[in-house]
């Protein structure tokens, strides 16, 4: 999957499956599921290291998970998620980082933001780096909202969100990810531009669908939210197989003679 394909399924009208990943083995099994594009999101902050929000996550720790799932991805087009701060501050900062990610192994890079962050993605799209947009509940301006909220409600704050979609394809945004916004607004958007929308929780009419991956496959339960349709339990079956092996251990069931060196 290459940028340009990525575009070409608007075109075609073929929806296209976007799943996070954090390191290699999992990288191996979502490619062998036929998965288009994986994000390695700064949502590691939560489901991998256990913080309450995405804004304690650095740029090395962000460069460190994109390496591992760059190394492992061969057809899956790699987007690397530019943490907080990394972009905000500057036009040359945002350049620089989104350059490491590159040289990280990703082929495009994800930052936050509409109207405000046009003048980066525009740097970055006239030397090569090809950017995709996030709006709607933004993480990273999490404490802004008061907590993971529904955007885009009210009236003026949805023309702003179609203004914020319009904006960043006019700076050469490559694709916009779609959070947490009502249906019928994420259908707008989505037939207002003309580059790829990726949903999470923006209904059924963009033109891709982003879940992370530790939520779909039932592994994350601290908070589910509403968008979240988990297609396992594996937190279920680990524990089994935890207790299982605390109890064949304390039994002296395993190791078996089967299982030992002679």
């Amino acid at each position: 999957m290459t940028v340009p394909d990525l575009q070409k399924c608007k075109r075609d009208r073929r929806k296209i499956t976007v799943v996070t990943a954090y390191d290699a083995l999992f990288t191996r099994i979502i490619e062998q599921a036929g998965i288009d594009v994986i994000l390695v999101g700064d949502s590691l902050g939560v489901v991998v290291q256990g913080r309450a929000n995405t804004l304690s996550v650095t740029m090395g720790e962000m460069l460190y998970h994109t390496k591992l799932v760059a190394g492992a991805a061969q057809q899956s087009l790699v987007i690397g998620d530019m943490p907080f701060m990394s972009y905000q501050a500057s036009a040359d900062d945002a350049l620089r980082n989104a350059g490491r990610f590159l040289q990280a192994g990703a082929t495009a890079v994800k930052l936050e933001g509409g109207a405000a962050v046009t003048d980066r993605v525009e740097a970055m799209a006239k030397i090569g780096i090809p950017v995709v947009g996030h709006l709607g509940m933004t993480p990273q301006s999490v404490h802004q909202y008061g907590g993971f909220k529904v955007q885009g409600k009210g009236k003026d704050q949805a023309q702003q969100l179609l203004n914020d979609a319009k904006a960043l394809e006019n700076a050469g945004a490559v694709a916009i990810v779609l959070e947490a916004i009502p249906a019928e607004l994420a259908k707008s958007m989505t037939e207002t531009v003309e580059i790829p929308t990726i949903g999470i929780g923006a209904g059924p009419h963009c033109d891709g669908q982003v879940l992370v991956l530790y939520d779909l496959l039932g592994l994350f339960d601290d908070f589910v939210p509403k968008f979240v349709r988990p297609y396992a339990h594996l937190k279920a079956d680990a524990l089994e197989a935890l207790r299982r092996y605390k109890e064949e251990v304390e039994q002296g069931k395993f190791p078996s003679d089967s299982e030992s060196y002679h």
